[in-house]
């Protein structure tokens, strides 16, 4: 038997036995096919056709899954033969010889493509029976000949659209139409061949790479595709190569990898590079398809490259009058690098003319901006030289050994003369004069220049004020300070006077200046005791106990602090006290005896003279008054006068507390007479026991007639208490005009008649009336109170009993005698103010 072994690329052939057998592995596996004639292509274009005769059929050792039963028959076809004593191997008898075939891609012949041949081995040669076949593209694609079992293509196939089909076939009897043999499954695989080319999904690429990088950096990697299997043949073996882009860059021909082919890339020089791949399978070999694809490779920039200046001298102007931080010039360094590695720093080089100007770094321009520092002069200074250096700020070690990565250039600036106004020789001035100092008087002077070439004559002025009066004027063309009117220390220390300095040539021009005049102190007032200071000292004082300290102020106000010195006067001798300077502005007022009596004296009055320190020394006289009083044996006072008069600081705490307390119980009960005296029901007229209506009183005064109106109080016979409510009343009435009284004083001959008409008044049992009239008791509890005329007379709260004295010359007599009683009064309230007036201040 011929056995033929298919193995993908080669062809093994080796002999087992008379038969013949085809084997074909595809895909590691071994399949077998039972034909007349099987056709095979290998390759491209090898086409090999194998035609094994065998006896009746052909036979296979391999056996798919689906043919258990085919393997069942085999097994009783070998029983068989063993029976009838047959020796070695034999054919296998089953029903189906086939399991795959294949078929071409892309077949372009005008008649449909022979695929293969099926065969069974029931089949005589009869025409008995029918080969059917389904699945997959039959009768689009694939048909068979239903006598002979040979299936053709009816169209050409792409592998790379479908790259197997799936077929069922069925042996069938032809006149009953029953299937002589299960229907059993095989596939067709369409055979590839090179037709598609490496494709560049992603093209085209872009790429960076630093400059100056070294041979071999990585740039890039990028990877082709191939439609054909990669599984048969060279058809889809992809080969890189480079095109264009050499000798810059190199690819590695299996992985697509882009390295630097070439050292010392500036990108500088040439910042964009094209390189074209090309992708060729069949490994690369005559024939084969090929793809390209376009990189775009950048070169990143680096710090390789310092700042430089175009020029080495740059010339500015600016003019003198330019404000401190205005712009004079730029200056610019070019820097070959691009982003972060060309930003450039600017500096002044510390030297002479540096110090006047500073420099500005422009992150945006690239450029330095230089200020003025200083006020500039142009009469003073022409022209400025300073060197400038610009450097990078990051610097990149790699490339430190090129060189300095800095630059310097020499900058000259020239100061252009602009016309300005007068300059005052000094910023501010001070100046002093003394508050007396007379109208017209120097008090000092200013200066002022025109620094200009031209240098025009300076005329001052004083600048007027709105708010505030001016004391001084100023001499136009010496500029000489007086005084214009009168100055006061003591309303204001210090004048500031604002001088304007004009140049003649051009008013325009002006500057100003502030002089600040301080007025010094004349001592003019003298000085005075702080305050009105009453002391006391007690009765039992010792000589040299200090009972005050004073002090003293003065309205002047010297430059240094106020000296005073205190003293008693020099004239007289006082044996009682004595005036004890402290040396800082005090002094004590010290006994000189003791054993003051206040019955002998209660009063001292002792006189103090104060001096300044000033000159010329001005000096005053002032009082200290001095209460005796009488103190505790510890010290504490107790009474100064028949008045009592209590000083707080003299009391304990435990005397004050009693004090207190007995004047709250003192209130206290004042206000609860008060309201049961409100609250009390008044008796009436015909309940009370004093009533004296039926009571008829002789007396042999003769009364003042029918005239005499008001000469007696209606008032006591209707209740004998309201006489000492009409003489309050009479006492009210008599403080309100006093000059009436006074108008008709009594004659000392009338003493007698006084004393008998106030004893009179005063007593309640016999009123000088001259009848007796007796009235009815209206009541109280009235709303609109009493209506009563004679009720009315007697609670009149103000009535005026001064003009007695316009009755006439009978009544001159009780109008003196009304006055000596509102005298009396007055005088008697006159000393309790005094008195609590003098407490007061001694607390």
């Amino acid at each position: 038997m011929l056995v033929v072994l298919f193995r993908r690329g080669f062809v093994d052939f080796f002999i087992l036995d008379s038969s013949l057998f085809c084997r074909y592995h595809k895909s590691h596996q071994y399949q077998s096919l039972h034909l007349k004639v099987v056709p095979m292509l290998m390759g491209n274009c090898l086409l090999l056709f194998l035609w094994c005769l065998l006896d009746k059929s052909f036979v296979s050792p391999l056996h798919s899954s689906s043919q258990s039963r085919m393997g069942k028959e085999q097994h009783r076809n070998m029983m068989a033969h063993r029976k009838h004593g047959m020796m070695g191997v034999h054919r296998v008898k089953r029903g189906w010889v086939w399991n795959q075939f294949f078929v071409l891609e892309e077949y372009m012949g005008s008649d449909p493509q022979y695929v293969g041949k099926l065969h069974s081995d029931l089949d005589k040669g009869d025409s008995m029976v029918k080969y059917t076949l389904s699945g997959e593209g039959v009768g689009s694609i694939f048909t068979i000949e239903p006598s002979t079992g040979d299936i053709h293509a009816l169209r050409s196939l792409d592998r790379e659209e479908k790259s197997y089909y799936t077929l069922r076939a069925q042996a069938v009897d032809v006149l009953t139409g029953r299937p002589l043999e299960p229907e059993s499954e095989f596939i067709i695989k369409v055979q590839d061949i090179n037709d598609n080319e490496p494709r560049f999904l992603e093209g085209p690429y872009s790429a960076s790479v630093p400059e100056m990088s070294p041979v071999g950096t990585y740039v890039t990697q990028i990877t082709a595709t191939d439609a054909d299997d990669p599984t048969y043949g060279n058809s889809a073996r992809i080969v890189y190569s480079i095109l264009h882009g050499q000798p810059y860059f190199s690819v590695d021909p299996k992985t697509g990898i882009i390295r630097v082919a070439l050292p010392n890339m500036d990108r500088e020089v040439k910042e964009m590079y094209q390189v074209v791949i090309q992708a060729k399978d069949m490994g690369g070999q005559l024939g084969g398809l090929a793809g390209t694809t376009t990189i775009n490779i950048t070169l990143r920039d680096v710090n390789d490259n310092p700042p430089r200046f175009s020029k080495s001298i740059f010339h500015l102007r600016v003019p003198e009058s330019s404000p401190v931080g205005s712009s004079v010039g730029r200056v610019k360094a070019h820097d070959l690098d691009s982003g972060k590695n060309a930003e450039v720093e600017y500096s002044i080089v510390p030297g002479d003319g540096g110090s006047m100007f500073d420099i500005y770094s422009n992150k945006n321009t690239q450029e330095g901006t230089v200020i003025l520092k200083k006020r500039l002069d142009y009469e003073t200074r022409k022209a400025y030289t300073f060197k400038v250096e610009a450097s990078n700020a990051a610097l990149d070690q790699r490339f430190l050994h090129l060189g300095p990565f800095k630059d310097t250039a020499t900058v000259k600036v020239n100061v252009l003369d602009v016309e300005e106004p007068p300059v005052f020789s000094r910023m501010s001035y001070r100046m002093e004069t003394y508050e007396d100092t007379p109208v017209g008087i120097i008090v000092g002077a200013v200066t002022a220049e025109d620094l200009d070439v031209g240098n025009s004559p300076v005329r001052y002025s004083v600048e007027q004020k709105k708010d505030s009066e001016n004391h001084f004027d100023i001499d136009p063309v010496e500029g000489t300070l007086s005084v214009s009117e009168a100055l006061d220390r003591e309303r204001n220390t210090e004048h500031n006077v604002t001088v304007v300095a004009t140049k003649v040539n051009n008013p325009l021009l002006s500057s100003k200046v502030t002089v600040t005049i301080k007025v010094l102190d004349v001592n003019e007032f003298p000085p005075e005791l702080a305050f009105v200071y009453e002391t006391f000292v007690c009765e039992n004082a010792k000589v040299g106990q200090v009972i005050q300290i004073i002090s003293a102020t003065d309205r002047d106000m010297p430059a240094v602090e106020h000296r005073f010195y205190f003293k008693s006067p020099s004239q007289t001798r006082n044996r009682n006290f004595t005036i004890r300077d402290y040396g800082n502005n005090t002094a004590g007022v010290v006994t000189r005896r003791g054993g003051f009596r206040r019955l002998e004296q209660s009063m001292y009055l002792v006189p103090v003279i104060v001096e300044d320190g000033g000159y010329p020394i001005r000096s005053s006289t002032g009082t200290v008054s001095v209460r005796v009083c009488t103190c505790d044996t510890d010290g504490s006072l107790l009474s100064c006068n028949a008045e009592a008069v209590f000083f707080p600081m003299g009391l304990s705490t435990g005397a004050l507390m009693a004090i207190l307390l007995c004047v709250v119980i003192l209130l206290v009960m004042v206000v609860l007479y008060m309201g049961l005296r409100k609250h009390k029901k008044k008796d009436t007229l015909m309940s009370s026991k004093e009533d004296i209506r039926d009571n008829v009183i002789h007396y042999d005064d003769e009364g003042g007639g029918e005239e005499d109106t008001q000469a007696f109080d209606i008032g006591t016979l209707r209740n004998p208490k309201g006489i000492k409510e009409t003489v309050q009343l009479q006492k009210i009435r008599s403080e309100d005009e006093p000059d009436r009284a006074s108008a008709c004083m009594p004659n000392e001959d009338s003493e007698d008649i006084r004393n008998y008409i106030h004893h009179c008044l005063l007593e309640n049992s016999a009123p000088p009336y001259d009848s007796l009239v007796t009235y009815a008791y209206e009541g109280e509890g009235s709303v609109a109170e009493s209506l009563s005329s004679i009720e009315s007379w007697v609670l009149e709260p103000r009535e005026d009993c001064r003009n007695i004295c316009d009755w006439g010359p009978r009544f001159k007599t009780l109008a003196g005698i009304f006055r000596e009683h509102e005298c009396k009064d007055t005088e008697k309230t006159e000393n309790e103010v005094h008195a609590e007036a003098l407490n007061d201040r001694m607390d």
